[in-house]
């Protein structure tokens, strides 16, 4: 008994020497407590202010905004057509730019049969690097461009080491990743800036966001076209001109297995239609987003600095496309975090 008695004056001792620190411990939780509740309501007000708000009102005039005409690149799968379609759908007219003719040829009469508007194909083989830019830059000369969707990109055949990566693949993700968003930004900007109007949405991963192993190159083109984006938004803002930074992460596309996770998580993986109206619905409002309310719960997690209403990400880790052809961001099977 004794030693009970001495062993809970020896606690009570310690207790009574301990509550100064006991009681700075409790401030420290309720304030760390308090400021964890305080962003995860900000967090949530800026996904439902920038996903879900702005589709409850009415529809944006695109064209008075930005223009008549739109330049979507990589249209004939994925994001890029589903984006194309979307933006015809609010009555722009759209010029589909891919390498496949046959394909272009098939989705231009889908998007003018479906939605009324006017429809020009221009082929391109993004990989072939600078002399392909020439006729492009002389068709779109003297028309009312107002939006430019930059979709085209390369892949890896399947996740690597660098050093394994062929050449002609390396030169297709700088040609196709890298040239071909720059060297279509700098044709239609001139005509953007001087009527004052115009938007431009690049097409990342969210593969920008973290340094991705096994796909190096890839990864790294993507972060210099969210890093690109970024810098023309404060270059070009004061001249009229909403440059968007669109990083999305898992779309399911038609290549996905049916009977895969992504198919039956629809809510993770939208499809590119689905995708694509949310990403729209964000023009003019963000920007840098990851155009889908599900893929910004991730990126949160991917990276927690990301501001949710100036800022969002696609992650398309794998992409509807051929290493060697001009094709759309989208992911397929292939799912890396």
């Amino acid at each position: 008994m004794a030693a009970v008695d001495s062993f809970y004056l020896l606690y009570r001792e310690i207790a009574r020497s301990c509550n100064c620190y006991m009681e700075a411990l409790a401030l420290v939780g309720a304030w760390y407590t308090a400021r964890k509740s305080i962003t995860v309501i900000c967090d949530f007000y800026s996904l439902i202010r920038l996903h879900f708000i702005p589709r409850l009102g009415s529809r944006p005039d695109l064209i008075k905004q930005y223009g008549r005409w739109a330049v979507v690149s990589g249209a004939t799968d994925g994001i890029g057509k589903a984006y194309a379609e979307e933006l015809a759908c609010h009555g722009l007219n759209i010029i589909l730019i891919s390498q496949e003719e046959e394909k272009l040829q098939a989705v231009a009469k889908n998007i003018a049969d479906t939605y009324r508007v006017e429809t020009v194909v221009m082929v391109a083989d993004f990989s072939r690097g600078r002399e392909i830019y020439a006729p492009i830059r002389e068709a779109l000369r003297d028309r009312d461009i107002g939006i430019l969707v930059n979709d085209v990109g390369a892949f890896y055949p399947h996740p690597q080491y660098f050093a394994q990566l062929p050449e002609d693949t390396l030169w297709d993700i700088v040609n196709v990743n890298i040239a071909a968003a720059s060297l279509m930004v700098h044709i239609v900007l001139p005509g953007m800036v001087e009527r004052k109007k115009g938007a431009i949405i690049t097409v990342s991963s969210g593969s920008c966001c973290k340094p991705t192993p096994h796909l190096a190159a890839f990864s790294a083109s993507k972060a210099y076209l969210d890093h690109f984006s970024r810098a023309l938004q404060y270059e070009y803002a004061s001249k009229g001109i909403f440059v968007q930074s669109l990083i999305p992460f898992y779309v399911a596309t038609s290549v996905t297995a049916p009977g895969s996770f992504l198919h039956r998580c629809p809510w993770l993986a939208p499809s590119p239609r689905v995708y694509a109206q949310h990403a729209v619905s964000t023009l003019g409002i963000s920007k840098r987003t990851t155009g889908y309310w599900s893929h910004s719960i991730q990126t949160a997690a991917r990276e927690p600095a990301l501001d949710w209403y100036s800022c969002s990400s696609s992650l398309e880790f794998g992409e509807t496309c051929s290493v060697r052809s001009s094709c759309s961001s989208s992911l397929e099977l292939v799912c890396f975090t």
